[in-house]
This record gives structure tokens, C-alpha cells and sequence, in this order.
């Protein structure tokens, strides 16, 4: 019977793929020697918001999501970020695999939410692990479950994020609205001749009372 352990020992950005992408670096470690044929790798990828502290302006920014700080007790719960497969190749000992994981921008997606509110630090981020084993031993093949309690946890630095989203996205964000809000804005914009989006929003923002100052 096979030993497992694996670990994230890194994050970084994809700035050469079609869409947004960080990719994970993952240490697959067979501890008694047996040869691994391959793993078919099931990684669950859950962000942890207990786990980490806010400066104020990050809790000003995290309101939508979690409320004021008396409520973080009960509303920091773990958010589903990915759940992808990875084909880990034959070794004996340990391999290293790269888990590349497509991400979004889409602010009515939470963790989209969540990774912009964040200004420095980290994003705690927790690898439940799950998948099917094929072993090469002296009597043939085996199968094996990779064991249900293997996980690990990993600290992303939110640069990585930043840096992934700046290079796709340079200074700016998107956001979805329905179309009958889209055509009163592009009535608005038009009425007042402004010269593109940003000047109609801030205008509006402005009348709001808020801040639009970068």
C-alpha cells in the first residue's frame, strides 16, 4: 500500500495563456518506494477568510461580502475557489506537477469579490485532495483511492493575483448589469455628452457623495 503526501510549494501567474490563470507548483511524495504508473489528481481549492487579519480599508471593501465585524464570526466560512484534475506522470519518490487554475474577474462571482478586496498580504487557501492511484509492484498493477484526508494548506501572496489580473485587466475591473440598466447609462452618457464611461460613473459617484479621487 502506497504513502502519500502532498504539498503546494508555490503560486504564480500565467501571463501567456488565453485567459486569467494561476498556476499551483504541488509535491507529490510516495513515501515506501512503491513506483507510481500515474494519479489521476482531483484538487478541491477552498479559500479559508478565518485564516488571515484585514486592515480597516479591506473591511470597508469586504462589506458586500461578510458585513461589519461583529458578523465575521459567522460569516467567514470557506468559499469554494476551483475544483480541477491534474494527470500526475510515473515516479518513484517524488514529482512535481503544475496545477494551472482559470480564474475570473466577474464581480458577481465572490472569490472574484474577495481577491480584489485584498490590498497585501496573503489569501489562505485550503487543497482537499481526492483522485485514483495506479501502482506498479512486483505482482502486477494495483488501483488505489487517494486517501479522502489528504490536504494541505498553501498561502497565496495577493500579488500573485494582482499581477495576473493586471496583466490581462491593466487598471481596471468588470461588472455585469442587466441591459435595461446598461441603456438608461448610455442615455445618461449620451445626454451629457461626456467622453467615456469612466467620466459618466464618476459623475454619477459624485452626485452619491463618493470619493472618486484615484
Amino acid at each position: 500500500m502506497s504513502e502519500l503526501e502532498i504539498t503546494c510549494v508555490g503560486s504564480r501567474p500565467d501571463l501567456s495563456a488565453a485567459s486569467p490563470t494561476v498556476v499551483f507548483r504541488l509535491r507529490v511524495v510516495e513515501k515506501t518506494g512503491i513506483r507510481m504508473h500515474a494519479m489521476m489528481l482531483r484538487c478541491q481549492i477552498r479559500i479559508e477568510p478565518q485564516r488571515r487579519r484585514y486592515t480597516d480599508a479591506e473591511a470597508e471593501q469586504l462589506l458586500e461580502l461578510f458585513g461589519e465585524r461583529p458578523q465575521w464570526g459567522d460569516s467567514h466560512k470557506a468559499m469554494q475557489f476551483a475544483s480541477i484534475g491534474v494527470m500526475v506522470p510515473s515516479f518513484t519518490g517524488q514529482k512535481e506537477v503544475d496545477v494551472p487554475v482559470p480564474c475570473t474577474y466577474d464581480f458577481e462571482v465572490a472569490t472574484a469579490k474577495y481577491f480584489h478586496g485584498l490590498a497585501e498580504g496573503e489569501v489562505p487557501l485550503l487543497f482537499l485532495f481526492s483522485g485514483t492511484v495506479f501502482l506498479k509492484t512486483e505482482a502486477g498493477f494495483q488501483i488505489e483511492q487517494v486517501p479522502w484526508n489528504l490536504e494541505n494548506r498553501h498561502r497565496m501572496p495577493v500579488t500573485v493575483w494582482r499581477e495576473m489580473m493586471d496583466g490581462f485587466f491593466p487598471n481596471s475591473g468588470w461588472i455585469r448589469m442587466q441591459r435595461e440598466t446598461l441603456d438608461a447609462l448610455q442615455r445618461y452618457k449620451g445626454r451629457h455628452v461626456f467622453s467615456g464611461w469612466e467620466e459618466a460613473f464618476a459623475a454619477l459617484l459624485k452626485q452619491a457623495g463618493e470619493d472618486v479621487t484615484p
